[in-house]
C-alpha cells in the first residue's frame, strides 16, 4: 500500500485555520510546492527524532531554546529529517524570530513560516488530516475504477494485451510486461501519444538504465519515477515471481495512484497468468503486433531493425524471407485460452531446429501466424520454407491434437493450416510483403491443400476473392456460366467438368477426351450443348479466358 496522498505546503497555508493566523513566509518560497504527508504540533527540544519526513510542524517555539547555537541546531535536525515545513507561532515564546533560526532555514532551504496571530493547533490538525483523508480516499476511487474496468475487460473475454492497453491509457505512459528473468513479454502504449504509439522505442533505451539502477527501494529494477510491481505466482514459494508489470514515466511523472492502480491490476494479471499460461503467447502477441505495425506501415524500415533486436531478432546481413500461416477459422480457440499458449510454445520449439533466425508472433483476431525469416542468400528460399513450413505444421498438430478431425479436411472454413511464402527483401520491402501474403493467406484457405503456397502462384486467386469481399465474383460467376450451372443440377451427364477438362488442356480436344474417357464425337456433342447454353463461342481467346476465370472463381464462393 503506497504512502497516503499529500497536499503542499501552499495548499495547506491556504486552508482557513491556517489562514486566520496570518501566515508570513521567511525562507525558501521556492519549496512551498512541497508535499505534506502529515501535520505534527510538539515544543520539545528533540522533536526531530520523532519526526519521519513530509511533516508540517507546528509549534509556538519553545523548543527552540535560547541560545543561537540551540537554535540553529534545532533547525538543522529538522531539515535533516526531511520535514515539509517549520510553522512558529509568533507571541508567547517570541514577537520575532531570532536570526539564528531564519538564517539556517535560509541556508538550508527549509521553508521557514512564521503565525502573527494564535491559532489553535488542533484545527489545523483537523483541517489537514481531512484534506489528506478526503485525498486518499479520491486516489482508491480512481484506483478501483481502473480495477474494474480491467475486471470488466477480462469478464468480456479480453487478456493480458486488453488489461495491459486499458492501464496504459490510464496511466498515460508505456506499461510493460517482462518475465521474472527480464525477457519482454508484452508492450503497450498510451492511447493518442503518436510518439509512444509503439513502446518498443523506449523500451530498449530505458532497459539500460534499469538495470544498471541500484537495488534499494520498491522501484529498484526501475529508472527513477517508474512503477516496477512484481505480479506472483511464479512458483511453489509465497514470494515466487511470475512476471513484472513496468510502467515507465516516459510521457510525465506518474503519482501514488498509479503504484495502487498497478499493484491491483498485477493481482488481476496474477489470475490470468496462472489461468491461461500466457506469458510465451504473450511474447508472440508482442512479436505479431510489430510484424502487423510493419505490414500496416506504422513502423518505418529504418527504425524495424533496432525494434526487432528488442525483440531478440538478429538476421544478419542477408536477405528476409516473410511468410504467413493462416489458421483455420473452424477451429480458432477462444481468446487467452491455454490452447493458444500451448501453440505459442509448440511453434518456439519446432522452429528452433529450422537453422535459421526467425522472428515469429500470433495474429488471434486475424488467426493469423506472420513471420520473418532471416536467409543467406535469396536462392535459399525454396528450401528455408519447407523447413519453416514442417515446423509450423508440427507445432499446430502438437498443440492442438484435438482438432486433428477438423484440421484434416478441406472445406469452405476448415481443413490444414495455410501457409503461404513471399518473396525475399530487405527490412524496405518486408512490410508491404507481409500486407499483401495476409491477403493471399486468406484467399488461400478456399484452395486445395498444399505444404505452402508461392505467393507469385496466387494473384490470380488474390485478384478473384478480392472481387468477392465486394459482393460482384458470385455476380460475375453467374453471368458467365450460371446456365451451365442450372444445367448440371438437373441433367446427367453433367457438362462442367467437360468444360473444366477443355480448358484444361488449352482447347485440344484429342487430350481432353483422353481425360474424360469419351470418344471425340461424344465430346464435340458435349461442347456444342455448352456453346449453345453459354451463348458462347469456346474458340474466341476472350471469351476462355473469362469462362477459367469463372471456373477459378467458383472455388471462392461459398
Amino acid at each position: 500500500m503506497p504512502e497516503p496522498p499529500a497536499i503542499t505546503v501552499a495548499r495547506a497555508l491556504e486552508l482557513p485555520a491556517l489562514r486566520r493566523g496570518l501566515p508570513e513566509v521567511l525562507t525558501a518560497a521556492d519549496g512551498l510546492g512541497r508535499p505534506v504527508r502529515w501535520v505534527h504540533a510538539g515544543e520539545t527540544p528533540t522533536i526531530a527524532a520523532l519526526l519521519k519526513g513530509g511533516e508540517l510542524l507546528l509549534t509556538t517555539g519553545i523548543g527552540l531554546g535560547t541560545r543561537a547555537a540551540e537554535q540553529r541546531a534545532f533547525v538543522r535536525r529538522l531539515a535533516e529529517r526531511g520535514i515539509a515545513a517549520l510553522v512558529v507561532e509568533l507571541g508567547s515564546q517570541f514577537t520575532a524570530l531570532p536570526a539564528a533560526v531564519v538564517d539556517t532555514a535560509r541556508s538550508l532551504g527549509l521553508p521557514l513560516v512564521q503565525l502573527h496571530r494564535e491559532v489553535p493547533f488542533v484545527a489545523v490538525t483537523e483541517e489537514i488530516h481531512t484534506e489528506l483523508v478526503h485525498a486518499h480516499y479520491a486516489l482508491l476511487r480512481r484506483a478501483d475504477e481502473v480495477h474494474r474496468q480491467c475486471t470488466e475487460v477480462r469478464l468480456r473475454g479480453g487478456g493480458v494485451p486488453e488489461i495491459l492497453r486499458l492501464f496504459a491509457r490510464f496511466a498515460d505512459n508505456p506499461v510493460f510486461l517482462e518475465s521474472a528473468d527480464g525477457r519482454l513479454l508484452y508492450a503497450a502504449g498510451p492511447a493518442g501519444r503518436p510518439a509512444l504509439a509503439d513502446p518498443l522505442q523506449v523500451w530498449d533505451g530505458l532497459r539500460g538504465r534499469r538495470q544498471g539502477a541500484a537495488a534499494t527501494g520498491p522501484d529498484a529494477t526501475g529508472p527513477a519515477g517508474s512503477v516496477v510491481v512484481e505480479v506472483p505466482g511464479g512458483g511453489p514459494g509465497p514470494g515466487a515471481v511470475r512476471a513484472r508489470l513496468v510502467v515507465l514515466p516516459a510521457a510525465g511523472p506518474l503519482a501514488p495512484v498509479h503504484r495502487l492502480a498497478a499493484e491491483r491490476t498485477a493481482d488481476l494479471l496474477a489470475l490470468v497468468l496462472l489461468q491461461a499460461r500466457q506469458e510465451e503467447e504473450l511474447a508472440a502477441r508482442g512479436r505479431g503486433d510489430f510484424l502487423t505495425d510493419l505490414a500496416e506501415e506504422r513502423i518505418t524500415a529504418a527504425d524495424a531493425p533496432a525494434q526487432a533486436r528488442v525483440l531478440g531478432f538478429r538476421p544478419g546481413d542477408g536477405p528476409l524471407l516473410p511468410m504467413v500461416m493462416a489458421l483455420p477459422t473452424a477451429v480458432v480457440l477462444p481468446d487467452g485460452g491455454d490452447h493458444w499458449a500451448a501453440l505459442a510454445g509448440a511453434l518456439g520449439e519446432e522452429l528452433a531446429a529450422v537453422g535459421a533466425p526467425v522472428l515469429l508472433g500470433v495474429r488471434l483476431p486475424e488467426a493469423r501466424v506472420p513471420l520473418l525469416v532471416g536467409v543467406r542468400a535469396a536462392d535459399e528460399r525454396a528450401a528455408v520454407a519447407e523447413r519453416v513450413t514442417g515446423a509450423l505444421r508440427a507445432a499446430v498438430e502438437r498443440a492442438w491434437p484435438e482438432q486433428a478431425p477438423a484440421l484434416g479436411h478441406r472445406g469452405a472454413r476448415s481443413g490444414p493450416p495455410v501457409v503461404v511464402v513471399g518473396l525475399v527483401g530487405g527490412w524496405d520491402a518486408v512490410g508491404a510483403e507481409l500486407r499483401h501474403l495476409a491477403s493471399a493467406a486468406s484467399a488461400a484457405r478456399e484452395l486445395p491443400d498444399r505444404p505452402w503456397h508461392d505467393v507469385r502462384g496466387l494473384e490470380v486467386d488474390l485478384l478473384l476473392w478480392r472481387l468477392r469481399e465486394h459482393g460482384d465474383l458470385a455476380a460475375f460467376v453467374h453471368r458467365m456460366i450460371g446456365p451451365l450451372l442450372s444445367h448440371d443440377r438437373t441433367a446427367r451427364p453433367p457438362l462442367l467438368p467437360t468444360l473444366e477438362a477443355y480448358l484444361a488442356h488449352a482447347g485440344r480436344k484429342a487430350e481432353t477426351a483422353r481425360e474424360l474417357h469419351v470418344n471425340r464425337q461424344t465430346l464435340y456433342d458435349r461442347l456444342a450443348r455448352i456453346a449453345r447454353l453459354l451463348g458462347s463461342d469456346l474458340d474466341e481467346p476472350r471469351t476462355v479466358l473469362a469462362l477459367g476465370l469463372a471456373l477459378q472463381a467458383r472455388r471462392h464462393l461459398p
